[in-house]
């Protein structure tokens, strides 16, 4: 049994990753096919775990790519252990792939999927992508929160009494921003803020844990000094990373309309 097939079988994969709309993401595709073949074997060596979504449809599961082709023209993929799932996937007009390198988003699209056998296992073979979407987490996804927008999160206290909510000044896929009244709640570098409620627009309310990075002080308009806190989401639920992603990207493109006079 494959080290990738191991995790399945003890259950410690991680939450399958949703797809991303590449829309405005352009300057992030990989298109060279010696960089496309480079990128598909650094997954491999590494075992990373691939989400694989069949489309048109909503059906997935989770994969890893076992190989190159030995003349480096496609590319091996896990099969699924449900027969049904693998003929499906053959089927299926492309596979959309998610995974991660080192904190790094990758997404790609397989056609013409076939079933193979390699090294005496099950597996499915496709030509290689004609293109990759490498998305560095903190460059991609930092977004200054337009002041119309009511994105908050409300922090515990260590008293146990109502959660402090605080004004979203920037957000990214790693983390948030805010501003915080110097006597307002004691934060230091390296705290931890577990049980934080994140309010997004048109994303329904979701808990999450947070940690302190950098604190800097900021006059405000009235003359007093704020805290601008960063910090790093140090756990998310299932399903928020996609929620966050998405509401950055959205309003991106909002703004970018808006820009062009289209809003």
């Amino acid at each position: 049994m494959s080290q990738p097939e191991q995790d399945r079988a003890q259950g410690s994969e991680p939450d399958r990753i949703q797809p991303l709309p590449t829309e405005g993401l352009d300057k992030y595709l990989l298109h060279g096919p010696r960089q496309i073949r480079q990128l598909l074997q650094s997954l491999s060596d590494a075992h990373a775990l691939v989400s694989v979504h069949l489309t048109p449809g909503r059906e997935s599961f989770l994969s890893a790519i076992v190989s190159l082709a030995d003349d480096e023209s496609a590319v091996y993929l896990d099969a699924c252990i449900d027969e049904g799932t693998n003929r499906r996937a053959t089927q299926a007009g492309k596979l959309l792939c998610v995974t991660q390198l080192e904190r790094i988003r990758i997404q790609f699209s397989l056609e013409a999927a076939a079933l193979a056998t390699l090294d005496g296992r099950t597996a499915l073979r496709a030509p290689l992508p004609a293109q990759m979407l490498r998305l560095q987490r903190r460059e991609s996804y930092r977004l200054h929160v337009p002041l119309s927008h009511e994105a908050r999160c409300a922090l515990p206290r260590p008293d146990g009494g109502p959660r402090l909510p605080v004004r979203i000044i920037d957000i990214g896929a790693g983390g948030i921003a805010f501003h915080l009244a110097p006597d307002a709640l004691h934060v230091e570098l390296g705290m931890e803020l577990a049980g934080c409620l994140l309010t997004l627009p048109d994303v329904e309310p979701m808990v999450v844990a947070l940690e302190v990075r950098n604190i800097t002080t900021q006059p405000s308009r009235s003359g007093s000094d704020n805290l601008r806190v960063g910090c790093r989401f140090a756990a998310l639920p299932r399903g928020a990373d996609t929620a966050i992603q998405r509401y950055i990207l959205r309003t991106e493109r909002e703004l970018n309309a808006r820009e062009r006079g289209g809003l």
